[in-house]
């Protein structure tokens, strides 16, 4: 169940600035701040789970490297390229 939340002294400026973004946006100030802090939420979620799970180490361990990934991929792509062009019999670089 929506619950109500009050915010006080809040300066105008700050106020006057939320309220043009909100009717840039074609939002009422009420639901665009809702929204910045449903996002504010889920963030804030976000960050618990990776400070929970910081000195962990990897999850997966023994498998290649992005970059061994990487090179890999661009490999098989040259090849592709060299066999589609009839060029089969030249060596891909390493």
């Amino acid at each position: 169940m929506p619950v109500a939340i009050q915010v006080r002294n809040v300066p105008e400026a700050t106020r006057d600035a939320l309220a043009a973004e909100a009717e840039a946006r074609g939002q009422s100030l009420q639901l665009f701040l809702a929204d910045v802090l449903e996002r504010e939420a889920a963030s804030a979620h976000n960050r618990a789970w990776v400070r929970s799970r910081r000195g962990m180490g990897p999850v997966v361990t023994g498998g290649p490297t992005t970059r061994e990934l990487i090179e890999d991929g661009h490999r098989e792509r040259d090849r592709a390229i060299l066999d589609a062009v009839g060029l089969d019999d030249v060596p891909v670089a390493e």
